[in-house]
């Protein structure tokens, strides 16, 4: 139990800002094994931003309370996501080789296509919750942040790691570890689901599936696996993904 512990810390220094035990310390093995609460870490982050947005609401309007919540839950992780997002914008967009894209998302600096991507990543998840009767958004925060981390995980459980690891501006990166591993980040990413109204979670599952076999055939094809950046701009896609599915389905149904 104490072992599991440290591992859950080792995902929480890792994948948010938020202080852990000194004696924590850090491990490949640990690094690898915490991919199995990275759903959970996002039940967390998207908790403090269903938490934040609640209080916003009480005295500010539903846009500028969600705007708060936005805020927060990026600071929380650090931007780690966002910023893995711009550099597979600036990679992909601007790079026509392996070694380009590589060299180019390793690259600190921020060009064109990650501005633009990041701008426009934002804005969606801005304009896609102020779609949802506000008194659905902490839920919808809590679940999306939940399972848009699964699809990450199945991605390091199905492809390789292809950067350079010691080179690596955003070394370490989880890799492969146990089935047990996959098993319990699926749970964790599935659990939040019991908010979300029935008819919407097999929707939900399907584009979910959708979105996987497409990043990773992509990614594949152009540089041979995955990468933290790589890993990164998924969850993104995938949790905007989670509420424009949920506002068609709303929708059409």
């Amino acid at each position: 139990m104490k072992h599991e512990l440290k591992i859950f810390f080792t995902a929480l220094m890792f994948f948010t800002r938020i202080p852990v035990p000194k004696s924590t310390g850090f491990s490949p093995e640990n690094l690898n094994k915490a991919t199995r609460y990275f759903p959970l870490i996002g039940i967390i982050v998207g908790g403090a931003g269903a938490l934040v947005f609640l209080a916003a609401h009480q005295l500010l309007s539903v846009h500028i309370a969600i705007l708060i919540s936005i805020i927060t839950m990026i600071l929380l992780t650090g931007a780690f996501h966002e910023d893995a997002l711009a550099d597979f914008c600036d990679g992909f967009g601007g790079g026509y080789t392996k070694e380009k894209i590589l060299a180019i998302m390793k690259d600190s600096r921020i060009g064109t296509y990650g501005a633009v991507g990041l701008i426009l990543l934002l804005l969606a998840k801005f304009l896609l919750l102020a779609e949802f009767n506000p008194s659905q958004i902490p839920l919808i925060l809590i679940a999306a942040h939940a399972l848009s981390r699964v699809n990450p995980v199945i991605l390091i459980f199905t492809s390789k790691y292809t950067g350079d690891e010691n080179n690596s501006k955003s070394k370490p990166v989880g890799q492969k570890s146990s089935i047990t591993t996959l098993i319990l980040a699926v749970i964790f990413g599935l659990l939040p689901l019991v908010f979300i109204s029935p008819h919407i979670i097999p929707f939900l599952i399907f584009a979910y599936a959708l979105i996987f076999i497409y990043f990773r055939h992509y990614v594949h094809k152009k540089v041979g696996g995955y990468t933290g950046d790589v890993l990164g701009a998924l969850q993104q896609f995938s949790e905007v993904g989670f509420y424009l599915t949920c506002l068609i389905v709303d929708k059409l149904i």
